[in-house]
This record gives structure tokens, C-alpha cells and sequence, in this order.
């Protein structure tokens, strides 16, 4: 029996013949882990921690000794206790384990605890309350034992309503979260991991953040900075494993000021629009804050970023602009926040307006000047302008070799970051500044001065008559094999919200819903752009969807993914995940058996198709197996009864279409 003669706080640990004579097993009595033991009739509750290495005693075993004594033997290390007393052999009256109370009731057993002492306040809650005054309040990942103080610090943030935790089942999958977060936000979101594999799952979705310019921030455990570089478990160099893919990586010592540690991951994501990344040793984590030990916030951190072009560039454009027949506007994923002013500039020139697949639905295709997407996954009516123009305007495009954006034309190119302009190749006039500021100036010189375009308004309706006419045909294409591309895009453009959020994952799937689905100006495409991993959509759609439930423009959107049989199955458990949240997502998924980009490749190649079919499950009926809505379409008539169906659940539903590989 214990000592202790304060009031006890009693929890029942064990229901009535739960441990059996002889035996012994770990509880909780309140956050006290205890080894409860049943031996001669008797109940004894110790601390679960044996003194050596903090081994689990209630994961031991009571064994017969040389002498013919039983103890209470560690599973770890060995180390031995009276089962009853909590002494090791030769035990002095002040050593051995600690003991508690035990009462034997009616409905089970109970230890009882003395009362908590208030918590301290500790260095990672220092550092988890400057994260939730930066605006960081969605976090994605996994708690282990590397990171535990800190996930004690988060679960207070959530406690007291400053955050919201996702619990996922990868690390890989928390990554791509936090990435389709900032590509939509422009903010960061947090990936939470243990020391070791944790924190290395989180490379390939944090490389998709840093070379698509999305902010986020990655906060991995550590082992005990002791044993650092010594070869431990889980011992790693995190800092030099993030090295390349973090614009901030530092870990945090006892001495260090946590408060300027946070802030400076924090701003240098948003700033350099990559990875802030912060490495918690173990036993700094639950040691206590400095006394007065300040959260920081980013007022007076931060300097607005609208910067205007010099004079003289904006000179240079307007030689340019007053002087072109047929200029057209390329918009990229640059362009996002300036597209009012853009599109007002258009407008005036009577100029069409094309973007790149990342920029896609930045304009909508109903727009009178709208081109569609440029490009492989593109259509003909971009490329038709693209050969017509005298006069290429460029704002916040990065001139990939996807994109395919002709080099030899006249160019004025706009960017906030002046090592994207002329990137790839020399342009006539570079111009750094703002994306929305530059079109209000480039449209009040034009307003003084006049332009000589000629208006395209026309030509733009004819081509998408004669765009619209060629999709038709393609979408009564049946060959008994599936839905083809095109239907099932044409079916999902009528039944999106007009203000949906749409990750979209990498392969065939993604080339078709650049080509056939038609945006509205109001909805927002997520993709994995430059570093076109699959398996990207439906995590990003997972921590789309975590904006949606914070205050902002984005706050009650529908989410909707799409991907082949290939991209969902990186991460289907996940699937899980937004069930255990509820997330009201819905999932499009093309159902060809295959992975039908790489057979495309290896057709194009002049290889033989090798390896690229694929073994599936029923993904409807795995979606309804993990408590959710699941739909199987095979034919053309069913898609929109079943896409209506999904998208109007309130919760996880996924839509798996039969799809013919064949009928892009």
C-alpha cells in the first residue's frame, strides 16, 4: 500500500477476474501507468516503469527464482521485484518501486492516484502557442514516442480551440496534406512525425511543397540529444536528411529561444514559399519553459509583399502592348492572387487568355476571352492563339517544357521572384513586381495611351465551338470496355459546385481532366506540378478540406479528387482518416486496371507494355468497408446520378468509374 496520505483520486483499472492468479498487466489509472498485479490472492499496483530503462513491468511475467521467491521480472532488461512490495532482491525500505492504492469493488478493481499537480508549462508549449499565433492551426501526423511532449503542447492548442489535429496513417500521406494546404491557402499547415522513418516518410510530399512554391512546415521528433550521432535507435541526422528540402531546418536545444525558433520556420515557409522544418530532441520537448518565456506573433514580422515593377520595365512593356495585333495572356500558378487585375487587362485588350494545367480554372472556360489550359494537357484552342500571336504577356508562369509556351514569340513576362524570370531562355522584356499590381498598371498606361489589338472575343467563341463539337464525339465513344475520359469529365463539369476545390493526382486521369473538364473562375485546382508524384490527390484533398473548416475564402467549399486506380492506391487508407474526421470529400477514381500513363509511355517509346497492369480491389466496396459511401459506375448513364449521389453525402464518398484506358 502506498505512503502517500493526500486524497486519492480512484480509477477503475481491471474489471471483476480480469488478471488472473499470478498474472500481471499494465493500466492507467488517470495519467499514472501502473503494473497491476494479482499474486497469492492478493492486488498490488506499482509504478509501470522499471527503474533501468523505463521497460513496462505489466508487460512481465512472475517467475519462480533460484531460492524458490517469485518476482515480478522486467520483459526488457530482466530486472526483478517482489510482486507485492515493489522491492528488488535485497531491497533496502526506501528503494523499489513506487506503490498505490488498491481497492477490490462489486464492478472491478481500482488504484488510486494522488491528485495531478497543475501542468507546467513547457518549452514545446512555448513553441506550439507561437505556432497558433502564426495562423498555423491545422496539423497532420502521427504521435510516437520521439514526440510526445510536443503532441502534449498540441493537444493543449486543441484543448483550448487554437488548432485541429489529423490523425493519418502515413506520414507520406500528412505531407501531401500540408502541401495541398499551402497551394491553396499560401499558408502553412504542420506535419507532425516521430525521430527516424517518420520524419524521412515525410521527404517525397515536402519536395512536392518546395519545387511547387507551397508554404508548410514540418515539425519531426528526435532522439535524446545525448545519444545524437552515437548510432541509437532511430537515430538519424535530420537536419542534414532535410537539408535539400527545407529553406529552414534547425533543432531545438535547451538553450535555444523557442519562441524565435518557431517564428523564423514559420516566416521563411511563407516567405520562400517552402518548408520550415524543426527538429524536437526528446528530452527537450516536456522540460520547462523559462519563466515569462514569450509566444511570439508575426506583428511587425511581416512587410507587404505587393511590390511594384520599376518604371522603366513597365516602359519597355507598353512599346510592346500598344503596338501588338494579336498579344494573348498566359497565366500560371503565379498568377493566382492578381487575376481580378488580369483579367480586367484582357478585357481591355480584348486579348485571349490561356493558363498553364497548374493555373487551370484560374479563368473560367465560360469567360468570353478564356483558352483553356496550354499544353500536354491542354487544349487546341490555347495552341491555336499560341501559333496566332505577334505578342506573348506572361504573368507568374514559369515556362516549363509541359507547359510548352512557344520561345521564339515576343515576350513580356511578370514575376514576384526574379530567378523565374527568364528562367529557361532570354524574353524581351523581364518584369519584377507584383502580378496584380503590374496588370493595373499596365491597364492605366494602356487606358492613357490606347492599344491596336484586335479584339478576340469572336475567334475565342468559334474555336470552342469547334472544340466542344470534337469533345461531343469523343464522349459517345463506346467501346464496351468503360466510360470514356471524356463522358466522365463532361459529367463531373455539370455536377461540381461552382466554387469546389479539385486536387487532382498524377497519370492519364490528369491529362484528361486538363483537357475535357471545363472550370468555372470561382473553383481551384491542386495539383503535384513539378514534381508530378502519384498519390498526391487524395491527401491533398484531405488538407483542402482542412481549410475549409477555418475561417477564410475557403471555409464550407466542397472537396472533390480525382485519380486513376494507381494514385489512390499510394495512400487508400487514408480513406480512414477522413472518415475518422468526417471530411466531406469526395473521391473520383478511373478504374482501368492498369497503370495507363506508363503503358502510354512505353507505347510512345516503342517498348513493349511490361509490368503496368494492375490487381484491384472493389474501391466502392472499400470505401463502404471503412464507413463510407461508395458508387460503382460502368456505364455513361450512370455517372451522373452517381456523381450526384456522392457529392451530396455528407462525409467521405468515393465514386469508382470502369474507364476505358483506350478512350483518353
Amino acid at each position: 500500500m502506498s505512503k502517500n496520505t493526500t486524497t486519492l483520486i480512484w480509477h477503475k483499472v481491471a474489471e471483476p477476474g480480469e488478471v488472473a492468479e499470478g498474472r500481471v498487466k499494465s493500466a492507467t489509472a488517470g495519467t499514472q501507468s501502473v503494473a497491476l498485479v494479482h499474486f497469492k490472492g492478493q492486488y498490488a499496483a506499482m509504478d509501470n516503469k522499471c527503474p533501468h530503462q523505463g521497460g513496462p513491468l505489466g508487460e512481465g511475467s512472475i517467475e519462480e527464482g533460484i531460492e524458490g521467491q517469485c518476482w515480478l521480472r522486467c520483459p526488457w532488461h530482466g530486472w526483478d521485484f517482489d510482486p507485492l512490495t515493489g522491492k528488488p532482491p535485497g531491497g533496502h525500505e526506501d528503494t523499489g518501486q513506487e506503490m498505490f492504492d488498491v481497492d477490490i469493488r462489486d464492478d472491478g478493481v481500482y488504484v488510486g492516484v494522488p491528485a495531478l499537480p497543475p501542468r507546467e508549462r513547457t518549452i514545446a508549449d512555448v513553441m506550439a502557442e507561437t505556432m497558433t499565433n502564426w495562423g498555423v492551426t491545422s496539423v497532420f501526423g502521427m504521435v510516437g514516442h520521439s514526440n510526445l511532449g510536443l503532441a502534449d503542447a498540441l493537444r493543449m492548442q486543441e484543448a483550448e480551440g487554437k488548432l485541429k489535429y489529423y490523425g493519418i496513417r502515413h506520414e507520406g500521406g500528412a505531407a501531401f496534406a500540408i502541401s495541398g494546404y499551402g497551394k491553396l491557402t499560401g499558408k502553412p499547415a504542420a506535419a507532425l512525425t516521430i525521430a527516424g522513418p517518420g520524419a524521412t516518410n515525410l521527404l517525397t510530399g515536402l519536395w512536392d511543397a518546395k519545387v511547387d512554391g507551397a508554404p508548410a512546415l514540418a515539425l519531426t521528433g528526435q532522439v535524446q540529444d545525448q545519444v545524437v550521432g552515437v548510432h541509437a535507435f532511430q537515430d538519424i541526422d535530420l537536419e542534414a536528411a532535410f537539408e535539400a528540402v527545407a529553406e529552414f531546418s534547425e533543432t531545438v536545444h535547451l538553450t535555444s529561444d523557442h519562441a524565435l525558433l518557431m517564428t523564423q520556420a514559420i516566416k521563411t515557409s511563407i516567405l520562400k514559399r517552402g518548408v520550415g522544418h524543426l527538429v524536437f530532441p526528446d528530452n527537450v520537448q516536456p522540460k520547462p519553459a523559462a519563466d515569462g518565456a514569450k509566444a511570439y506573433n508575426p506583428t511587425g514580422r511581416m512587410a507587404d509583399l505587393t511590390v511594384a515593377p520599376p518604371p522603366s520595365a513597365v516602359g519597355e512593356a507598353m512599346t510592346l502592348l500598344k503596338s501588338a495585333k494579336r498579344p494573348m495572356i498566359i497565366v500560371g500558378y503565379g498568377a493566382q492572387d492578381g487575376m481580378a487585375q488580369v483579367t480586367a487587362l484582357a478585357e481591355q485588350l480584348g486579348a485571349p487568355v490561356a493558363t498553364t494545367f497548374k493555373a487551370k480554372g484560374q479563368i473560367g472556360d465560360d469567360h468570353p476571352l478564356a483558352a483553356g489550359v496550354m499544353g500536354r494537357s491542354g487544349t487546341p484552342i490555347a495552341s491555336w492563339f499560341m501559333n496566332e500571336a505577334d505578342l506573348l504577356l506572361v504573368f507568374g508562369s514559369s515556362f516549363s517544357d509541359h507547359t510548352g509556351i512557344y520561345e521564339g514569340a515576343p515576350t513580356i513576362q511578370v514575376d514576384t521572384d526574379p530567378m523565374r524570370l527568364a528562367k529557361r531562355h532570354p524574353v524581351t522584356v523581364p518584369v519584377m513586381g507584383d502580378v496584380g499590381v503590374t496588370a493595373d498598371l499596365f491597364h492605366a498606361a494602356l487606358k492613357d495611351s490606347g492599344a491596336s489589338a484586335i479584339d478576340a472575343r469572336g475567334e475565342v467563341a468559334e474555336r470552342w465551338k469547334l472544340w466542344r463539337a470534337e469533345k461531343a464525339s469523343r464522349v459517345a465513344e463506346d467501346r464496351g470496355k468503360g466510360v470514356s475520359a471524356a463522358a466522365l469529365f463532361e459529367a463531373l463539369t455539370r455536377a461540381t459546385p461552382a466554387d469546389a476545390i479539385l486536387p487532382v493526382d498524377v497519370g492519364n486521369n490528369t491529362y484528361s481532366f486538363g483537357r475535357y473538364f471545363e472550370p468555372t473562375g470561382q473553383q481551384r485546382v491542386l495539383m503535384s506540378g513539378y514534381l508530378g508524384s502519384i498519390g498526391f490527390s487524395f491527401p491533398a484533398a484531405m488538407g483542402a478540406w482542412a481549410a475549409t473548416q477555418e475561417d477564410g475564402p475557403y471555409k464550407g467549399r466542397k472537396v472533390i479528387s480525382v485519380s486513376g486506380d494507381g494514385g489512390f492506391g499510394q495512400y487508400a487508407m487514408e480513406f480512414t482518416t477522413a472518415v475518422k474526421y468526417g471530411m466531406n470529400i469526395t473521391h473520383v477514381l478511373m478504374n482501368n486496371s492498369e497503370l495507363g500513363k506508363i503503358s502510354k509511355e512505353q507505347k510512345a517509346a516503342e517498348f513493349e507494355v511490361w509490368q503496368t497492369s494492375l490487381v484491384n480491389p472493389s474501391f466502392a466496396g472499400f470505401a463502404r468497408s471503412c464507413g463510407g459511401m461508395g458508387e460503382l459506375v460502368k456505364t455513361r448513364e450512370q455517372l451522373d446520378e452517381a456523381l450526384a449521389k456522392a457529392i451530396a453525402h455528407d462525409g467521405p464518398s468515393l465514386v469508382e468509374v470502369v474507364t476505358d484506358a483506350e478512350l483518353l
